[in-house]
């Protein structure tokens, strides 16, 4: 019995020794890992307990400007505010909820409803004018914040909204300039981080820790606020002359892309932009319906790049610059027009009905003869008028930078016979944007480069400093020089002794080319009225396109969108001191 109570205590001993061993391990792990946590961690772990203990409030960063090619700002910001409440640090709920709803013009019972609410931090306003917001800093009442913040501001209003677009109340870009270039103009946003106790109000005397915002970077633009203006004006005067649906202009450099114009009459208001031009008592982003969007989509769509039409007459600057590339015509080619054409089974008619009679290649140009180009179109041949059409750009976006460039609307070339290359000879069958045509007169008359029209010239820092110079595709040799410079004469004597001459200026060389093409369907009495032009002749430094949208009465393209360039280039030529051959 004595030696089995001896087994029993050894191994109870050891068993408490085992036990004693493993407790002193443990605190052993312990201490070391709370050491190496006090020590080798410790910055990390009191940068987790400060975070826990800070509450954070947003600095918004001031969003880079939009600034036209002289430097003048066309979209600025405005210092406004937004006013939070924190509930923990309210001592006087009433009197806060008051003052916030008569300073701030809102209903007492919605304010008292946030003032009561148990949040970290809420929101009862944001984009208040600075001067209310200084006088609500002013009753410097406990658990309410004032911090400013910004709001764009268009300082012309209505100029170029189909370009710039606007941003939303959160200053990101919705449309336009805006939305393409967001990441370059947000900047990055700062924040103010304020000590709390574990109840979340703040610890007296601690100090606010800021980090402060970086500015967004400044935009400078190919538009010039002089011919953006002016331009503007006599678009907004067409539209009411012509009783018109819309006007559109745009005026380019040919040789480089830069556009220096662009115009959508009518434009709205972008200080105002969800207040629509047609009905005016929609004012608001807070109670807009799915068909109040999708009029307020419309009025924003910038008819130049976002949508297609038939381009008609002007096209034909196409088809000649092919046929003389391809050689299936030459000068010396005379043809006879006899007031149509019959392509397989169909008559389709010349313009002057009783016919031009024999006449030669730039004379065909010049009366803008159908059965004379649905002839160069025949001969050119659905493979060339194809390869063409691809070369000068007609077959994909222009790479403009503007959002929501349209596609072509074009034939498959499998499925284009005798008919469809007719049509699509003198430029109907088929849509395109009014950019995308502007895009391909340029390369007939700047020697055959095949440019990309676009707006972003450089980037600039707050500093003044460049960021970025923008660079842009150019393919060299669509056409041939010798060609482009046929093309360029023959147009010159269209606004000369043809279709174009109310675009004529004296003392000033123009070349044109004129339109009017019936909208879809057919018969129903509504025309695009256009007019291409472009000077000098011998060195274009300017080229520039009016589309009046079904107009009330007249709607020949020579008889009332030619005098809109003509009225354009009067005043504009000098201005760039475009004289000259």
């Amino acid at each position: 019995m004595k030696g089995l109570s001896f087994d029993v205590r050894t191994r109870h001993r050891k068993k408490l020794f085992l036990i004693g061993t493993s407790v002193i391990l443990i605190l052993i792990l312990l201490l070391v890992r709370m050491g190496y946590l006090m020590i080798a961690e410790s910055d990390y772990y009191l940068a987790r307990a400060k975070e826990l203990h800070e509450r954070e409030r947003k600095i918004k960063a001031a969003r880079g400007r939009i600034l036209d090619t002289n430097g003048v700002v066309l979209a600025a910001n405005k210092t406004v505010c937004t006013i939070s409440v924190i509930h923990s640090q309210i001592k006087e709920p009433q009197k806060v909820a008051k003052m916030l709803s008569e300073e701030l013009n809102l209903e007492y019972e919605a304010v008292e409803k946030k003032v009561g609410k148990i949040s970290s931090i809420e929101k009862i306003a944001s984009n208040v004018d600075k001067e209310t917001g200084d006088k609500i800093r002013e009753y410097n009442l406990a658990g309410v914040k004032v911090d400013e913040d910004y709001k764009r501001y268009y300082p012309y209003d209505t100029l170029a909204s189909k370009v710039l677009g606007f941003t939303g109340s959160d200053n990101q870009g919705i449309v336009g300039l805006e939305a393409k270039y967001d990441s370059v103009l947000m900047g990055d946003n700062g924040k103010i981080l304020t000590l709390t106790d574990a109840w979340g109000v703040e610890i007296d005397g601690s100090e606010e820790n800021r980090l402060e915002p970086v500015a967004g970077s400044d935009l400078y633009i190919s538009i010039d606020i002089n011919i953006q203006m002016y331009a503007q004006q006599l678009a907004e005067k067409a539209l009411k002359e012509k009783e018109a649906d819309r006007v559109s202009i745009i005026v380019m450099n040919p040789q480089n892309g830069e556009i220096l114009a662009m115009v959508n009459t009518p434009e709205y208001n972008l200080n105002e932009p969800y207040k629509l031009v047609e009905n005016p008592e929609l004012s608001t982003d807070d109670s807009v319906t799915t068909a109040d969007m999708d009029q307020l989509n419309n009025m924003w769509r910038n008819f130049c790049i976002n949508d297609t039409y038939e381009p008609g007459s002007v096209f034909k600057m196409f088809t000649a610059s092919a046929a003389l590339e391809t050689k299936a015509v030459s000068l010396d080619d005379r043809f006879n027009c006899c007031g149509y054409a019959m392509v397989a089974d169909r008559r389709i008619r010349c313009a002057k009905t009783t016919g031009h009679g024999t006449q030669d290649f730039t004379h065909s140009v010049m009366n803008s003869c159908n059965p004379a180009f649905i002839e160069w179109g025949r001969r050119v041949g659905v493979d060339n008028f194809y390869l063409y059409m691809n070369k000068l750009g007609l077959l994909k976006k222009t790479g403009i930078d503007l959002p929501g460039e349209a596609v072509t609307i074009m034939h498959k070339k499998e499925n284009v016979g005798e008919v469809e290359l007719a049509t699509m000879s003198f430029g109907q069958s088929f849509q395109i944007t009014p950019i995308m045509m502007l895009r391909t007169a340029a390369t007939v008359v700047n020697g055959g480069r095949l440019i990309t029209p676009h707006f972003a010239v450089k980037t600039m820092n707050a500093d003044g400093q460049t960021v970025q110079e923008y660079a842009y595709e150019s393919k060299e040799q669509a056409l041939t020089e010798e060609t482009s410079n046929i093309m360029k004469g023959i147009l010159r004597q269209v606004v000369e002794e043809g279709g174009g001459k109310n675009a004529y200026i004296e003392g000033f060389s123009i070349g044109g080319k004129t339109a009017t093409s019936e909208k879809l369907p057919r018969g129903t009495g509504k025309y695009i009225s256009s007019f291409i032009g472009f000077s000098s002749v011998s060195n274009p430094k300017v080229i520039a396109m009016c589309l009046i949208d079904e107009p009330v009465g007249v709607y020949y393209g020579g008889t009332i969108a030619a005098p809109v360039i003509r009225q354009l280039f009067e005043n504009i030529l000098p201005y760039l001191e475009i004289t000259g051959e």
